[in-house]
């Protein structure tokens, strides 16, 4: 799953988001979701979410759960 939709993103979910100083070089972080901070059902570069540890970037990927 991308992170484009917000139907897709929930609290608890594991992510792989961009910060916004990653943007040009793309470096990915991971972790999970605590707040989603986009209101519209979809974003043409992700979604905006805090992780648990209070980085806010843009989802890129919606991972699966760890083991």
């Amino acid at each position: 799953m991308n992170g484009k939709q917000r139907a897709d993103i929930r609290p608890g979910m594991r992510v792989a988001i961009v910060l916004k100083q990653d943007q040009r070089t793309g470096r990915r972080t991971v972790g999970t979701v605590k707040d989603l901070l986009t209101n519209s059902a979809n974003h043409p570069h992700g979604i905006k979410v805090r992780l648990t540890d209070g980085q806010v970037g843009r989802v890129q990927e919606v991972l699966p759960d760890e083991k």
